[in-house]
């Protein structure tokens, strides 16, 4: 298992702020938390994305208290830490080469939102020749309006997300299914 490490993705204090809107799986924490909790627990390789939003009206600006992980993301001493202020975890960032460096060729993926930076980094992870698992219920979206003004719900928006990169950019399992896997 050290050839794979759990990416956990932008849990931030600021994705509790109501300037998103309605959010889905309210127990996607619950399911980080535990793997994070196997991980460390395994000694696997872990490593902690938190977006630096340049939007300084975001609760995910670094001026603002959201910018934050949540309690149960906070980076252990030794674990990676990767500041990113677009989508894709590995746009401007070292986390590619820092993956190569440690021999890792494959991503459990978790985190926030499923349809911005979870998707941007499943699908450059993909295209990067990473073997990745995108765990379903250890994400979680927000109610979106389209180009069309009709209104998607988070649920809606988060399963047509998973499906579209299922067996093209990843496999989807749940966190129960990878913990038959890795434990």
């Amino acid at each position: 298992m050290s050839n794979k490490a759990l990416i956990v993705i932008d849990v931030q204090k600021g994705f509790d702020d109501t300037y998103w809107g309605q959010r889905n799986n309210l127990e996607a924490e619950s399911k980080i938390s535990k793997l994070i909790s196997v991980w460390r627990s395994h000694d696997y390789p872990l490593v902690h994305v938190q977006h630096c939003s340049t939007n300084s009206d975001s609760p995910l600006h670094p001026s603002k208290s959201g910018n934050d992980f949540k309690d149960i993301a906070i980076p252990a001493p030794g674990e990676k830490h990767i500041k990113k202020s677009v989508n894709s975890a590995f746009i401007g960032t070292d986390l590619e080469s820092y993956l190569k460096s440690k021999s890792i060729t494959d991503l459990v993926v978790v985190g926030l939102t499923t349809d911005h930076c979870v998707s941007t980094t499943v699908r450059m992870a993909g295209n990067l020749g990473f073997g990745v698992t995108l765990i379903s219920d250890a994400t979680a979206t927000f109610d979106r309006v389209g180009y069309n003004n009709k209104s998607y719900t988070a649920d809606e928006i988060h399963e047509v997300h998973l499906a579209s990169l299922n067996d093209e950019f990843c496999i989807v399992k749940t966190t129960e299914a990878l913990l038959k896997i890795v434990t």
